[in-house]
């Protein structure tokens, strides 16, 4: 079983990662909270590549809540039907529109009980939502987050709740705002499902899971 990281570790591994990436981004495309919504919402089980190429052509067209409702359901399929579960997606993002026109002004909320209220997010989405768009610090465990996590022994848990709990607790507040990011592309690029590079793992001296 994999040990946790003591918190002298875990304080290395972020000063490792804030010198190679100092300011790490999404890799999600979005011009404003609605359309970092739209793009979030579209991502799940979906690469950022793929949506980036759908939402570039969703948001020449509509960019509101309002212009969203207007064009339709079937104009929305239309722009993101090369992306997974584009019919339930497409059906979302009408509703979460029309929700967001109803009740909060066209305003994307600044809540996590506002934010979940909306249909088709959830906690995860919830989460980079505040983070991204509006500065919040929070947490996001998506497969990436939830895997690194576990093989470093920075946060073990046996599902997202009990690792996003347990992140929000060890990690240092000087490295909290940008942590998420900086597990995601570590996940996404060395720390591997499959094949993991821990040759080329700058921290793979402190991982207790690495593959010699």
């Amino acid at each position: 079983m994999t040990k946790s990281l003591s918190k002298k570790n875990i304080w290395e591994i972020f000063s490792r990662f804030s010198k190679i990436t100092p300011e790490p981004k999404g890799e999600l495309e979005y011009t404003s909270p609605y359309t970092l919504l739209v793009a979030v919402v579209l991502s799940a089980q979906s690469t950022d590549v793929g949506v980036n190429k759908a939402t570039k052509k969703l948001f020449a067209i509509a960019k509101t809540p309002g212009e969203m409702v207007k064009i339709g359901e079937n104009k929305i399929i239309e722009n993101i039907r090369t992306i997974g579960l584009y019919k339930n997606k497409a059906k979302n993002i009408i509703n979460l529109s029309q929700k967001l026109l109803d009740d909060f002004g066209g305003e994307v909320p600044k809540t996590h009980i506002e934010l979940e209220s909306l249909p088709g997010v959830g906690r995860k989405t919830a989460n980079v939502v505040l983070s991204m768009a509006f500065g919040i610090p929070t947490i996001a465990v998506d497969t990436h987050v939830f895997r690194v996590s576990n093989r470093t022994g920075l946060a073990i848990g046996k599902n997202v709740e009990e690792v996003e709990e347990k992140l929000i607790k060890r990690l240092p507040e000087k490295y909290f705002f940008h942590a998420h990011h900086w597990l995601i592309l570590h996940g996404r690029y060395t720390c591997k499902a499959r094949n993991p590079l821990c040759l080329e793992c700058v921290i793979s001296d402190l991982c207790p899971s690495k593959i010699n």
